[in-house]
């Protein structure tokens, strides 16, 4: 991979684009596909985050394989311009930017997936507009209030350390992006001299307003603003199909703490996949590619492909979102094949 007169990476099949929206902010995006249903891929929001970032991998997969795929640089990350920081409210401006990014590309329908801050920007916009949307996807991530951040945390027994980069941690630098890197991305080797030269680059074009958008983000302080927002009553009674990608080794969350949105959502299918961190998509994109093409395209996740992506054995896997062999589906048995969930 080389970087682009853009800054980017340069990936086979994927298109870097513009479009201004109706508030006058630049967006920048990456497509793949010319026919087919519309997908929208959010990124996380680790500083240096970008479309281009978090689904290099997926997005010219689905492209070449009969879906229209669009992934948006959010402001304040990747090469989208929004000079007056218009979109800085918090939760809500994420909202409202896809809505308006989807509105200025003709998107009426599409299926929408994120992963970590892009996972909440994901349910955020599910229970905002439903009606616009065809099915979701999942990764690692927020749902909102209907399990808090604090409940999560209460979980993991972990002893580690706070994440490099956040709360203000960030410096600018190559070697510090390269350490946030390294704790999202299990193998090194996938931390490339150009990745990280594209996410610094990102990084420090906004580290202006970064913390503060992120800070209203994470702990939104407006009672209004918690109100439209909450996912609880909400999330839990959509009826879209919706599947989740959990992995094991994630770095931000222990698995016990999507064991309690496991719980509150019963009508998504949730996932564990072994050898997986935080960005799930860059640790094992061929499995994470293959999940989301055949939820995408059928509706369903083929058994062969549940099973390596670890379905869960916590309730009996749900034969809406997942092809279960005749004789499980019969009994209503979860996953004989796999160990316990830890």
């Amino acid at each position: 991979m080389a970087l682009t007169e853009e800054g980017i990476i340069k990936v086979p099949g994927l298109l870097s684009r513009w479009v201004r929206l109706s508030t006058g902010v630049k967006v920048h995006y990456v497509t793949s596909g010319e026919t087919g249903p519309a997908v929208v891929l959010l990124h996380g929001g680790i500083p240096g985050s970008s479309g281009t970032a978090g689904f290099r991998f997926m997005a010219p997969f689905l492209g070449t394989n009969g879906f229209r795929v669009y992934a948006p640089d959010m402001p304040g990350f990747g090469l989208t311009e929004d000079p007056n920081n218009f979109y800085g409210y918090g939760r809500g401006a994420h909202v409202d930017f896809i809505q308006d990014f989807a509105n200025a590309l003709a998107l009426d329908e599409f299926h929408v997936a994120g992963n970590s801050m892009g996972c909440t920007n994901t349910v955020n916009y599910v229970v905002a507009h439903p009606e616009r949307v065809l099915s979701f996807a999942l990764i690692a991530g927020m749902i909102g209030d209907l399990v808090s951040r604090e409940q999560m945390r209460a979980v993991d027994n972990r002893n580690k350390g706070p994440l490099p980069g956040s709360g203000g941690t960030y410096d600018g630098s190559p070697e510090m992006m390269r350490q946030i890197m390294e704790s999202i991305i299990l193998n090194p080797e996938d931390i490339t001299d150009d990745l990280v030269a594209m996410r610094t680059a990102a990084a420090n074009r906004h580290m202006d307003v970064y913390d503060a958008n992120m800070d209203r983000i994470l702990r939104s302080t407006d009672p209004n603003e918690i109100v439209r927002l909450t996912t609880t009553d909400r999330l839990d009674r959509i009826t879209l199909p919706g599947i989740y990608l959990f992995g094991r080794e994630d770095v931000l969350y222990a698995v016990e703490a999507a064991h309690l949105q496991e719980d509150v959502l019963p009508s998504v299918q949730f996932f564990y996949p072994e050898n997986t961190g935080h960005q799930g998509q860059t640790d094992q994109p061929d499995l994470h590619n293959q999940a989301f093409l055949e939820f995408f395209r059928d509706g369903k996740v083929a058994w062969e492909t549940a099973l390596a992506a670890g379905i869960s054995t916590r309730r009996a896997p749900n034969p809406n979102l997942v092809d279960v062999p005749a004789d499980l589906r019969t009994n209503g048995a979860s996953a004989p094949e796999l160990d316990p969930v830890r």
